[in-house]
C-alpha cells in the first residue's frame, strides 16, 4: 500500500528547492520505486526555456542514474510562489518518460488545496508510444 500523504509531503519538501525565477511556478515530485526508495525532484528553469526540466523528470533521471528502473508511484505538487491551490498534473513529455519505465497502473498522485487526486498512467496517457518499452521489458 502506498502512503499517499507521506509521498505528497516529500514532494512538498522538494518544491522548496525549485529553481523557477522566470515563472515563479514551483513544482516538487517524489518518486517511489518498487524497492521502496523515494527519489525527489524539482523543476529547474532556464532562460532559454527549452532547457528547463520538470520536477517529475528530475526525479526519474536521478533514480535511473542510480540504477532504479521499476516504479510504483509519483506524487506531484506545485503552484505559483509554492502555493498549492490546484492539482499539478504532469506535462506530456513527463507522461511519456513515465511510459518508458512504468506499467499502465503506475499511480500519479497530486493534490489541490482540499483533495488528493490519484490517476493511473493509462488514464493520463492512453495508447502511449511504447516501442522502446516493449523491447526493454522483453530483455529483463
Amino acid at each position: 500500500m502506498i502512503d499517499k500523504e507521506l509521498l505528497l509531503e516529500k514532494a512538498r519538501q522538494a518544491m522548496v528547492h525549485s529553481y523557477s525565477p522566470y515563472s515563479s511556478f514551483k513544482v516538487g515530485a517524489a518518486l517511489l520505486t518498487k524497492s521502496g526508495k523515494v527519489y525527489t525532484g524539482t523543476n529547474i528553469e532556464n532562460s532559454s526555456f527549452s532547457a528547463t526540466n520538470c520536477a517529475e523528470r528530475t526525479a526519474f533521471f536521478k533514480a535511473v542514474s542510480d540504477g532504479e528502473k521499476e516504479f510504483k508511484a509519483i506524487a506531484i505538487v506545485g503552484g505559483k510562489n509554492a502555493e498549492i491551490k490546484d492539482a499539478c498534473m504532469p506535462c506530456g513529455v513527463c507522461r511519456q518518460v513515465m511510459a518508458e519505465f512504468c506499467d499502465k497502473d503506475f499511480e500519479i498522485i497530486t493534490a489541490s488545496e482540499n483533495e488528493i487526486i490519484v490517476k493511473t498512467l493509462d488514464e493520463l496517457l492512453p495508447e502511449s508510444f511504447q516501442l522502446r518499452k516493449k523491447r526493454h521489458r522483453a530483455h529483463r
